[in-house]
């Protein structure tokens, strides 16, 4: 039986750890430099240092290492042992406060998107107390910021924390106006809904693509996928089971608040979800998710895919991202009370959110955007390409009402009646969940949806800080002008309804009908990554972060390289592996079977047999039009790709790329598929979709 509050962040020197371990001055100066955002003496990182090196010592740990976050997929990590002499060669095992407060790494091969040149390889690492250190593997992680040698930041946690000061400073003016003198500080806090496909590792070692690039690159579509829903929710199959029991025990050992579990809609998809924490907690715990979900599987010989979309035909896998304000006191911010229309504190910070989405729509596509996620988004349940914000119907007729001055009724609840007097009577929600919208107010938060499910949650969290941070600015700005900043409040939160209510949208974002509106109400709509990736030069993008000291002109500019350039390096990745695999194993294939059914051929035709209406002709004539088709195929792809690859400049590298070679794989992967479907099983090179879904 799992004792789950005893081994709980059992490897975590967290809060209750240090207050434990820490003189009572040395803790209370620590949680002060935390919460106030200043800096930490060196006298107290060194009786830090020694504490966490004594915990550490008697959890098994032998090596530390600065975790940090660069502008990859992945976290880094540099391990150096505890082990050191003294003046009489002993052995001893030491950890100082320098080594934690700072670290130096090679930083020449991350991407730095030109914030320096290659030969200048020295970068460092800070520690960042905000977030737990932890022991894993035997090493004791510190968690840590990461720039250049010349300040530059190279990392995505520190540009999160700005942001999350930033947001912290413009929601106190706000609560200063409104006299609430309680709270003393507002903090972002994010639960992040993690999907992932598990499949065998017997049919992975068999597919390049997915060892490549995360994901198929051809694939028939199977007779049977998630046509029936039925494993949606469906009892968990023994093998999922005993590594979802795994999982979890990992994932609580390391503070990593895991807390729903279950089957996704397609077939091997799961899901987990962790409980609400501060964003930049959250965002450290989502990359050990991530990364203990890849090994735990490899324990139970089975392998987790978290590329967005895996498979064709079926749902791909997202990472919903919950997003909602909280106080020091745990009052939520975005939580509308008994009587919504009366809460004004609700009403601005609520026009505050519908303001940011509204001017800053485009920054939102963009911390979502990926080549990966071009292949999800609008496609089986994923949210559509175009931003808009879903308030369900009676905060929209608040909203409706306030902006025309009538008076709102509040509605009835009522209460579920099903006709069977043993189901318990409990009142019904204000609205229901709509499923389509990209962000939707869930009752006390927001739901972004568009993040892709490989994706790290620090950018759109960011993000959304900022632009959130600019909205309560301007409206801070405007009432601390007023005479009656008060009174005033009804006419900003009218104006504001006004001039942002387009991006409200409570219908099917999936239809049609929506994109042709979006489009008459001057919504953003950025079909790729590379359309919306072009934005983040913008001024206005530039200026906000710039306002907000989150990022310099010339860390947006590099973030651009960076992102630009992953865009072209992934694509590049795929086409090359296309072309191996059909090269070297699809077209071998055919000709083969080929040979097989003409030699077939050639016995009925020695028996004077009408070939042209035989089986074996029509086969053979079908796959020899197919193959050719395809090598004339591959023989593009090849070219087009080495065209795009030579291009020097990334903003057109990166527009080739998507209008040349992406849909040139589209083609050709068409035409694999209509093969597929012709060949038998055993003369297939590779699992067929039917053979890697259903494994396990």
């Amino acid at each position: 039986m799992i004792d789950v509050p005893k081994i709980y962040a059992s490897m975590v020197f967290n809060d209750s750890e240090m207050k434990k371990r820490l003189p009572q001055k040395i803790y209370e100066n620590l949680r002060k430099a935390i919460d106030e955002n200043i800096a930490l003496s060196p006298e107290i990182g060194e009786v830090v240092a020694q504490a966490m090196k004594s915990w550490a010592l008697e959890k098994g740990a032998t090596h530390f290492t600065h975790w940090f976050q660069p502008m990859t997929e992945v976290t880094a990590e540099k391990h150096d042992s505890f082990l050191n002499f003294d003046s009489g060669g002993n052995v001893k095992m030491s950890f100082s406060g320098k080594e934690l407060i700072k670290g130096e790494s090679d930083a020449s091969s991350f991407p730095s998107g030109g914030l320096r040149a290659t030969f200048e390889a020295r970068g460092y690492t800070s520690w960042d107390p905000t977030s737990y250190a932890f022991i894993k593997n035997n090493s004791l992680y510190i968690p840590t910021f990461f720039c250049s040698y010349s300040g530059e930041v190279l990392d995505r946690k520190t540009p999160l924390l700005k942001s999350m000061y930033a947001l912290n400073k413009q929601a106190m003016r706000i609560l200063k106006i409104l006299k609430n003198n309680k709270i003393r500080k507002v903090t972002p806090y994010v639960g992040a809904e993690q999907e992932y496909f598990l499949i065998d590792k017997s049919v992975y070692e068999k597919r390049k693509d997915i060892i490549f690039c995360g994901r198929t690159l051809f694939g028939a579509k199977p007779v049977k996928a998630q046509d029936l829903y039925d494993h949606y929710f469906a009892s968990l199959r023994p093998r999922v089971a005993d590594f979802m029991i795994d999982l979890d025990n990992e994932l609580w050992k390391l503070g990593v608040p895991s807390k729903t579990k279950h089957n996704e809609v397609a077939p091997a998809q799961h899901e987990v979800a962790q409980i609400y924490t501060r964003s930049n907690l959250a965002a450290d715990q989502n990359y050990i998710l991530m990364e203990t979900l890849k090994t735990v599987a490899e324990k139970h010989n089975l392998v987790c895919l978290l590329n967005e979309k895996p498979f064709k035909f079926i749902n791909g896998s997202g990472k919903h991202n919950n997003w909602s304000l909280s106080s020091d006191e745990g009052i939520n911010l975005f939580d509308p009370g008994k009587s919504p229309r009366d809460n004004i504190q609700f009403l601005i910070f609520l026009c505050a959110m519908i303001k940011a989405v509204d001017e800053y729509a485009d920054l939102l596509r963009i911390s979502v955007s990926s080549l990966g996620n071009d292949e999800r988004l609008g496609s089986q349940e994923a949210p559509p390409v175009v931003v808009s914000m879903y308030l369900g119907p009676e905060i929209t007729d608040i909203l409706e009402s306030i902006e025309s001055g009538k008076i709102y009724t509040q509605k009835e609840r009522g209460t579920f009646e099903i006709g069977l007097n043993v189901f318990p009577r409990f009142p019904k929600d204000t609205s229901d969940r709509n499923r389509t919208s990209p962000f939707a107010f869930t009752g006390n938060k927001f739901e972004f949806r568009m993040v892709g499910s490989n994706q790290p949650i620090a950018t759109p969290n960011m993000i959304l800080n900022t632009i959130m941070a600019q909205a309560l600015k301007e409206f801070a700005d405007a009432l601390e002008k007023s005479k009656t900043p008060i009174e005033y409040l009804n006419t900003l939160l009218i104006d504001t309804i006004k001039k942002h209510k387009r991006i409200i949208f409570n219908g099917n974002s999936y239809s049609k009908e929506w994109f042709a509106e979006a489009k008459r109400r001057g919504l953003p709509i950025h079909s790729t990554a590379v359309d919306a990736l072009e934005h983040l030069l913008d001024e206005k993008n530039i200026k906000l972060f710039d306002t907000h000291g989150v990022l310099s002109r010339a860390e947006i500019q590099s973030r651009y390289e960076i992102y630009m350039k992953s865009y072209c390096k992934l694509a590049h990745i795929e086409a090359q592996t296309m072309i191996s695999m059909i090269k070297s194993e699809i077209l071998p294939a055919v000709s083969k079977y080929n040979h097989k059914l003409a030699k077939t051929l050639a016995v009925k035709n020695g028996l004077n047999l009408n070939l042209n209406s035989n089986y074996e002709y029509k086969v053979i004539k079908n796959l020899s039009d197919l193959s050719s088709k395809l090598c004339d195929a591959v023989c593009e792809l090849s070219k087009l790709e080495n065209s795009c690859f030579c291009t020097e400049n990334i903003s057109e590298r990166a527009q080739k790329y998507r209008d040349l070679v992406v849909c040139q794989m589209r083609k050709t992967r068409e035409i694999v598929d209509k093969i597929e479907v012709e060949m038998p099983k055993e003369c297939w090179p590779y699992p067929s979709y039917e053979d890697i879904l259903f494994s396990v």
